[in-house]
């Protein structure tokens, strides 16, 4: 039985959640996409563990939201420098990075800004600057969530994330999902949301030192697999899987993907730093 841990982290200028599981003695930081402006891991302790169950017994697990309350103009660089603070106050470095969509710009700035404190790199459907599908798919969530319309938010957000036999379990579930869509939030998601717009370390990325795996899905509607694709040509050394029929769902749906992250994040258990 996986022993969950849920906290917070408090300094005098934020407080963010996170959650924390796992026996090992390597700490692994897992930053999560988008969807943590609707949602933020607090209460989710237990599903996220289930679905990194593969790290627990080699590696001490984090995954932290953004911070509570977030001022309009947030970057993804905010997001990292402030997520390195959360981090130094729970747990020593350096640390395994994997970060989802969203979460991949975030530990794209991380392994930039602090090169001694990320050993390894996993960047899931990310992007290292914005392209037509990205733009395209995000403006429409924002003018979503700005008229209000939660259910249309969340049954486009599934329909371009999973693949149809995984859309088959959820349809009938979407009266009941929207309901956890909070208003309180969507503030949150929309800053979030901008911050995809504006995140750009392009031209930064021969600058990653840090062993770096890249993975995306081939039928990606929401960022397209080139975005894996233009990243790896420009971070040195960086290995690259695309996924065919899988799309931007896919860290859910593969169960290779986990398993790929795993196996690249154990060859560096005995690295130097």
């Amino acid at each position: 039985m996986l022993k969950v841990k849920e906290g917070s982290v408090e300094t005098s200028s934020f407080v963010v959640d996170y959650v924390a599981f796992g026996q090992g003695s390597t700490p692994l930081i897992l930053i999560p996409g988008l969807a943590d402006g609707l949602q933020t891991v607090k209460g989710k302790g237990l599903p996220l563990a289930l679905l990194y169950r593969r790290f627990a017994k080699d590696f001490r697990v984090y995954s932290f939201s953004r911070k509570r309350v977030l001022e309009e103009g947030y970057t993804t660089q905010d997001m990292a420098r402030e997520l390195m603070i959360a981090l130094k106050e729970v747990e020593r470095g350096p640390y395994m990075v994997m970060g989802i969509s969203q979460g991949g710009m975030i530990g794209q700035h991380l392994a930039l800004l602090y090169p001694e404190e990320v050993k390894r790199l996993v960047l899931g459907v990310s992007s290292s600057r914005p392209n037509p599908i990205l733009v395209g798919r995000v403006v429409t969530w924002i003018n979503l969530a700005k008229e209000g319309d939660f259910k249309e938010l969340l049954i486009d957000t599934f329909e371009n994330t999973y693949t149809p036999k995984r859309l088959r379990l959820y349809r009938p579930l979407y009266p009941f999902l929207v309901k956890a869509v909070k208003e309180e939030n969507i503030g949150r998601f929309l800053i979030q949301a901008e911050a995809c717009l504006t995140h750009n370390t392009y031209e930064q990325l021969d600058k990653i030192g840090c062993p770096t795996l890249i993975m995306g899905g081939a039928e990606d509607t929401i960022l397209g697999a080139e975005a894996s694709r233009e990243m790896a040509a420009k971070i040195e050394g960086s290995l690259l899987k695309i996924f065919p029929k899988y799309g931007h769902g896919l860290y859910e749906e593969e169960r290779l993907f986990n398993q790929e992250a795993l196996n690249f994040f154990l060859e560096g258990i005995n690295e130097k730093v």
